[in-house]
């Protein structure tokens, strides 16, 4: 396996943009056992150039090329989902679980809500009956934004694309989130966090999402291990289900574009 090295400390204008090797935090990874460590992509920032850098240093450390819906299992490569089905426009409910990228690329949802919606901005406005949605939000690849309804949780597992239900993990995985203000769970209404997990469901690594305190922000954050290590990872976006006002008290967050490294089918 190649080794993922160490990159430098990217930064500019003020705007958070770091790729850094990092251990398993204890308070973040509630106790889990020293394992492997993981190589840490995390950035924030106002416009879609303020986190892009960091988002395709993730996308090499993946591998190359995007085997966007190619069966597998493949050797190497990644897969990416940005909820846009070639830019359209239109809001698409979707149940729980969601099968939708199930065969296609590897990726099964669940979330304890009702389903999940992807919506251009319009859409997450009339969704949530909120009209503040239209504006508070920015996507990172046009049009579209993902979230689950009627909750804040979304689970995703893997599988070998086009194998059927054959259960997979993966090098790495990570989110691009709109509108991440508050920083850590520090603040009673910050909550977005990722929780990794191994085929045992034990808990790799866990961390808050790096936060830019202002409206329509980006965040990124993902991990890359040395070998394929994730079978699960839970997504904790905002303090809340979409529905509430994004003000001082709880932070509403959505999701965009999903990038992992190819699944691999487990031993």
């Amino acid at each position: 396996m190649k080794k993922h090295h160490l990159l430098p400390v990217i930064a500019a204008l003020g705007l958070l943009s770091v790729l850094l090797s990092v251990p398993v935090r204890q308070a973040d990874a509630q106790g889990t056992p020293a394992g492997p460590r993981p190589t840490v992509f995390q950035a924030a920032g106002t416009t879609v150039s303020s986190i892009l850098c960091s988002v395709d240093h993730f996308r090499a450390a993946l591998g190359q090329p995007n085997n966007a819906n190619t069966p597998g299992p493949l050797t190497s490569g990644r897969r990416e989902i940005n909820w846009d089905g070639g830019g359209a426009t239109d809001t698409a409910p979707a149940p729980t679980p969601f099968t939708g990228f199930l065969q296609g690329r590897g990726a099964l949802f669940t979330t304890p809500g009702t389903g999940f919606v992807q919506a251009p901005l319009s859409g997450l406005a009339t969704t949530f009956s909120n009209p503040t949605y239209a504006t508070i939000f920015q996507p990172f690849s046009p049009l579209r934004l993902f979230t689950p309804v009627g909750s804040n949780l979304t689970d995703v597992d893997f599988f070998v694309p086009g194998a059927g239900n054959v259960a997979a993990a993966t090098t790495g995985f990570g989110v691009v989130f709109s509108d991440v203000d508050k920083p850590d769970g520090s603040d009673p209404g910050a909550q977005t966090l990722i929780q990794y997990y191994g085929a045992d469901d034990q808990l790799l690594f866990s961390s808050f999402v790096p936060a830019s305190p202002s409206d329509a922000s980006l965040s990124f954050f993902g991990v890359v291990y040395p070998e394929p290590l994730i079978a699960r990872v839970r997504i904790t976006s905002g303090y809340a289900a979409p529905g509430p006002n994004d003000d001082g008290q709880q932070d509403i967050v959505v999701m965009d574009d999903f990038l992992y490294g190819e699944p691999q089918p487990l031993q």
